[in-house]
């Protein structure tokens, strides 16, 4: 184990539920809770991961009544993070982020992971589901998704597609893509999604699947030319800019996303309380409207329907990870 993370540590449900949940009264807790709680993110600080999970803990300690810690333990794609989270005593003192790559990514990409996601974590709260967009160059001629499939298939293994590295929603975006589209595009893995991104304004590569709050500000200066976004509604800041699914590839949805869990066996009452809470707090317009600026949807909804959405997320990947024969060698 020691060598495998050793390894790895240098690689880098829609906004719907939160109107239709959150309508149960909160839980009876007893004293919970009496001391500060501590949210951990697997991650560094000042990503996608962190400075969100940090804008919800200070909206959540005002409903506690206590201070909520953001506590950063990042390391081997996340893996480090939740195996803390994982193994931390149940009982609702300490929380983590549940991510993409933890979850449902990592279990099929990854070998001795030291938690089972199924077993040893509890689906808290589903907080947002980010949407990548689909971009091409700006010397890349075409207009829309069809186009783009046209000159790969024109030209085959020619096409490149840019990613912070093996494993991550930028990647695995543009091998669904491959899958789906039945072409022949050669990924770029980069130490970060800001290199890809500079080497897509740059010309350097073909296309890139990019996070909707890096992408916007090269779309609003025209470095790069947006042909689609991977949500299953448009999204209110790229509203002219159409689905997959309408650009003629009917399923096609990825999203990097985030939501709490919490350690298997942390008692029932917590995590209804904790539910209860964090989905008033995705109802507030201040949190709704900074989560749209972004390109983000606001999550929401029951304990269950995280955890479903956490099992569907693992089956689709593991079906991309399976048929693009994608290892971390």
């Amino acid at each position: 184990m020691k060598k495998t993370l050793q390894r790895i540590a240098g690689l880098a449900l829609s906004a719907g539920l939160a109107a239709a949940a959150g309508a149960a009264p909160a839980a009876d807790t007893g004293d919970w809770p009496s001391r500060p709680v501590t949210i951990v993110v697997p991650y560094a600080p000042g990503g996608f991961a962190d400075t969100r999970v940090r804008v919800i803990a200070r909206k959540l300690e005002q409903k506690l009544g206590q201070p909520v810690v953001v506590e950063n333990k990042a390391g081997a794609g996340g893996v480090v993070g939740t195996t803390f989270i994982a193994r931390a005593k149940p009982d609702g003192y300490t929380l983590g982020t549940g991510n993409l790559a933890p979850l449902s990514v990592n279990p099929s990409l990854m070998q001795d992971i030291p938690y089972d996601v199924a077993k040893d974590l509890a689906p808290v709260i589903l907080i947002e589901n980010s949407p990548l967009v689909l971009s091409v160059g700006p010397t890349v001629k075409v207009d829309n998704v069809q186009q783009l499939i046209a000159l790969a298939r024109k030209e085959p293994g020619k096409l490149t597609f840019g990613s912070s590295g093996v494993g991550g929603a930028h990647h695995l975006s543009g091998e669904m893509f491959r899958e789906a589209a039945h072409i022949d595009i050669i990924h770029v893995p980069y130490k970060g999604g800001s290199l890809a991104a500079t080497d897509l304004m740059g010309g350097h590569i073909t296309m890139m699947f990019e996070m909707g709050y890096s992408a916007l500000p090269a779309i609003q200066g025209k470095k790069i030319h947006p042909l689609a976004v991977t949500s299953a509604k448009r999204l209110a800041v790229l509203p002219d800019v159409p689905t997959m699914a309408e650009a003629g590839l009917p399923g096609f949805e990825s999203y990097n996303w985030q939501g709490i869990i919490a350690p298997a066996g942390t008692p029932a009452p917590i995590i209804a309380r904790l539910n209860h809470d964090l989905n008033d707090i995705l109802r507030d317009p201040e949190i709704v409207k900074a989560i749209n600026d972004t390109g983000s949807q606001a999550g929401g909804g029951t304990p269950e329907e995280f955890g479903a959405f956490i099992r569907s997320e693992t089956a689709k990947w593991a079906k991309v990870i399976k048929e693009g024969n994608i290892t971390l060698q």
